[in-house]
């Protein structure tokens, strides 16, 4: 392995990378900063995220900026203000020995005025998110002509956001004859086409392989029922007592919804999405940085730019539409140098997601069983112990207490004072495992006879009845299995329905529900609430048996199959296994 003097990095940047604790060159570091120490040609470099990228086209492109021409010499675009701000810090901590170099942060919900200032007074490197640098350039407050570097980082997640036209617009403002840097995660069909139009022949550098997973990752799903997703998340969660991750959700609804379920379960957690304000993101994203938080659950947009080397899990809350955001989501732990585990929590129809992250990875995800409440009660006892044995007692500021404490408790054997201990912080948890059933993982073949619509004759005879005069008699494929109750079900309607919906007669069963609306607001109903979800599992409404208003003339549709593939992975038609909490419905927090 090679030193960083021996790839050419310069005695004054070696000097500030040594004190933040830079000793070996990282793979991607040896293999790019040589080269563009010596040459002038484009470079395409794929590693995974948590790689050293940053000091791999930073460290170079320092080395060659000219400290006595105030002008902008390299232009940096990234997906999200938290990496644009990651990277300039960096740039910055790297060249801490270089006097008059200047780097500016451009990026959104920022004042715009106190960087057109910065900019005014000269910076030779700018970092920046495309939107607030188009923004720059409208007021023409920003001059790249004499840009000789482009950097474009975490092209992939750029191209996700949909900054095609913003890259296009940018690059058209910087000379012809600039050197551009791609770095990329996975190289998919869009980033292609930027490498054409682009770059000039350019040099490729892959370590590892094209949309490879980090070798420091561990891969594993859990098949549930939907309706036990949240359950087994925080089952997870309990068997991992020193967790520190991500729990990645599809929408901003669902990742709100889950984050506020742990914390009213006690979970050290909170929520991370666009629906926050700045002020509000910076504040969670500092608490997650400084371990305030255990659980940080966000979505794919959100967590872009998320710089946290010590990752223990990333869990998906669900699988992604795109392998390529898999790929990302798991690149968040078993980062430098360390290992991390991936876990998918998924449903029935996944199971061919997981097949085909498996093949582009060239990786064997492993099937796991959902802890039991005894295995978790005894993990946890022993992280309990591990803390006990590791404390560090400080017995100058305890020593005056202390005789007083062994008095209180001289009457207790070592024994007796091992189980209150355990007692004191493990009651809640005992009795909540103790109670509760234990959930069932999904084999793929259990799960073709899984149901979630109801057996024919059950939904013929649950439907007995005919709408009021005026209403229409939907069905529904979720009921008291599903935790659906009158309020929820309307609540429901509500959300996914645009307009004010009057609900007349509604029946809950135990895997399905029936309820009406008015004839004229059917259509609008089945359109705006089909293949919605609730809680991971889509929902399907139709018009029931007989159910045209006033007990007409008997509706057929019920007869004919439900539109589109039943959704079978969902529900079962057994009674739903319950977990709940004594207590107030909290669990002991672990750190």
């Amino acid at each position: 392995m090679k030193t960083f003097e021996e790839l050419g990095v310069a005695a004054n940047i070696r000097r500030a990378i040594e004190e933040m604790g830079y000793e070996n060159p990282m793979p991607v570091q040896e293999e790019v900063i040589p080269y563009l120490l010596g040459e002038t040609t484009d470079v395409i470099a794929l590693a995974q995220t948590g790689t050293g990228k940053t000091a791999a086209f930073g460290l170079p492109i320092l080395q060659k900026t000219n400290v006595k021409e105030n002008v902008p010499q390299t232009l940096v675009l990234c997906p999200t203000r938290e990496l644009c701000l990651q990277i300039a810090g960096d740039l910055a901590d790297y060249s801490k020995y270089m006097d008059s170099l200047r780097v500016l942060p451009v990026y959104g919900g920022s004042s715009i005025e106190s960087q057109i200032k910065a900019l005014k007074r000269g910076v030779q490197i700018i970092v920046a998110t495309p939107g607030r640098l188009i923004d720059l350039i409208n007021r023409r407050t920003v001059d790249l002509a004499n840009v000789e570097h482009v950097i474009l980082d975490e092209a992939d997640e750029m191209l996700n956001m949909g900054f095609m036209d913003s890259i296009d617009e940018i690059l058209s403002k910087v000379p012809e004859s600039r050197q551009m840097l791609l770095f990329s995660a996975t190289m998919p069909k869009e980033v292609s086409k930027i490498t054409k139009k682009y770059m000039n022949s350019p040099k490729e550098i892959t370590i590892g392989r094209k949309n490879e997973g980090s070798e420091n990752v561990k891969h594993i799903y859990y098949m549930v029922h939907a309706r036990d997703k949240y359950l087994a998340l925080k089952r997870i969660a309990d068997y991992y007592p020193n967790i520190y991750g991500i729990i990645f959700c599809r929408t901003r609804r669902e990742t709100q919804e889950i984050a506020d379920k742990l914390i009213q379960d006690g979970y050290n957690a909170d929520a991370l999405h666009g629906d926050l304000s700045q002020a509000q993101r910076d504040y969670v994203m500092q608490k997650f940085r400084i371990r305030n938080l255990q659980l940080l659950v966000a979505t794919d947009v959100a967590a872009r730019g998320i710089d946290v080397d010590s990752l223990t899990h990333v869990i998906n809350y669900g699988l992604p539409d795109d392998i390529e955001s898999y790929t990302h989501r798991s690149g968040r732990t078993g980062r430098a140098g360390k290992t991390g585990i991936s876990i998918a929590i998924v449903h029935v129809k996944e199971k061919g997601k997981i097949r085909e992250i498996e093949k582009i990875l060239n990786k064997k995800f492993e099937q796991g069983e959902i802890p039991s409440g005894e295995a978790i009660c005894e993990k946890q006892l022993f992280s309990l112990v591990d803390r006990i044995e590791k404390v560090k007692v400080n017995e100058e500021e305890i020593s005056n207490l202390l005789p007083s404490v062994y008095r209180k408790l001289d009457w207790l054997e070592k024994e007796d004072i091992i189980k209150r201990v355990v007692a004191l912080e493990f009651n809640r948890l005992i009795d909540y495992y103790r109670d509760a059933s234990e959930i069932e993982t999904v084999s793929e073949r259990s799960s073709r006879k899984d149901e979630s619509y109801p057996r024919r004759k059950d939904r013929d005879r649950s439907n007995g009845r005919n709408a009021e005069r005026g209403y229409s008699r939907l069905f529904i494929n979720i009921g008291r299995t599903d935790r659906v109750n009158p309020a929820t079900l309307m609540g429901l309607v509500n959300d996914f329905v645009p307009e004010k919906i009057n609900i007349g007669r509604i029946d809950i069963m135990q895997n399905f529900s029936f309820f009406e609306v008015p004839e004229k607001d059917v259509q609008k109903v089945i359109k705006s609430m089909s293949r919605q979800e609730q809680n991971g599992r889509r929902i399907s409404v139709e018009v029931a048996q007989g159910g045209n208003g006033g007990g007409g003339e008997r509706d057929r549709s019920y007869d004919r199959k439900p539109s589109g593939r039943p959704n079978r992975e969902f529900s079962s038609n057994k009674p739903a296994k319950k977990e709940h909490r004594k207590g107030g419905g909290r669990k002991p927090k672990f750190s």
